[in-house]
């Protein structure tokens, strides 16, 4: 298993963060954690069998309407 962290922007209430999950649900992963900032920078944790990209996050999180940056 791996884990990827970043930080996702745009996010306001707990179905922004279901709709974010799917997304990364689709693309491999297994676990998502993440820490709601209402309207802020919030952190995200990602478990998955297999490494994700960043390109496959960004292209996930793009298609739940967040702006995705990694440290």
């Amino acid at each position: 298993m791996t884990t990827s962290t970043f930080t996702v922007t745009g996010m306001t209430c707990g179905n922004c963060v279901a709709h974010l999950t799917e997304e990364l649900t689709e693309i491999g992963a297994t676990d998502v954690k993440v820490d709601l900032v209402t309207g802020g920078a919030s952190p995200v944790t990602v478990t998955s069998d297999a490494p994700l990209t960043e390109d496959a996050i960004t292209e996930a999180v793009d298609e739940a309407g967040y702006t995705v940056s990694f440290s």
